[in-house]
């Protein structure tokens, strides 16, 4: 049985990790609310918010959580070579609405999307507190890709990407890694596993140690 979180619980009010299922793997807690607090509470924690519309709110603890750990980034040639070439220029908080509403675009391979409009308006909320960032890829004055997600001391939790061009989300990944390496990020939030993210170097790293780098609460 998961634990159901009414909105008028504090915002610090989630069940022990331990309790997560295992099908499906990983989840946590449902209902609440997305109001900035409890979104802060939960990522200090590790836990993060994931549901389809017409689904209460869901909460998730995984583990394994995929990891990226920024030294491991794998920058391949052929992404140095568009970034050089394509006129890519990097950009962190120049759309961060943009960004969002991008990776909630209806896609091809999956019509449909889980960044509701309420999930849209919690992070440019916390975009505006100063907690949620962009990273993006313009091109000849366009938006062509980007990521956004949630930073909190060493750890910056990842969201959502796009691209509307081959290579730019990529691109946006290798300058948030730039800028991990430079302002000591020590990892980079994937939550979850795909040959997307392993082919850049994403990793599983076991509850526990991923919890080790997270601020006490």
């Amino acid at each position: 049985m998961i634990t159901w979180l009414s909105p008028d619980d504090p915002p610090e009010h989630f069940p022990p990790h331990e309790a997560a299922l295992s099908d499906p793997p990983g989840l946590l807690a449902a209902g609440g609310d997305l109001r900035p607090e409890r979104l802060l509470a939960a990522y200090a924690r590790g836990i993060f918010p994931w549901y389809s519309p017409g689904q209460p709110v869901l909460w998730w603890s995984p583990d394994p959580r995929e990891v990226l750990l920024p030294q491991r980034f794998r920058r391949s040639r052929s992404l140095a070579r568009a970034m050089r070439s394509r006129g890519f220029t990097l950009h962190q908080d120049r759309d961060f609405a943009a960004v969002v509403a991008a990776c909630a675009a209806p896609r091809s391979a999956s019509p449909g999307t889980w960044i509701t409009a309420e999930m849209q308006d919690a992070y440019c909320c916390l975009h505006e507190r100063g907690w949620a960032h962009s990273y993006e890829t313009w091109c000849a004055g366009r938006l062509v890709g980007g990521l956004y997600g949630v930073q909190l001391g060493r750890v910056f939790f990842g969201e959502s990407m796009f691209s509307r061009q081959s290579d730019a989300s990529k691109a946006a990944l290798a300058g948030l890694v730039d800028y991990s390496v430079a302002q000591h990020i020590e990892l980079i939030d994937c939550q979850l596993a795909s040959g997307h993210l392993r082919s850049l170097g994403s990793q599983p790293m076991r509850r526990h140690e991923f919890l080790g780098y997270l601020p006490p609460t």
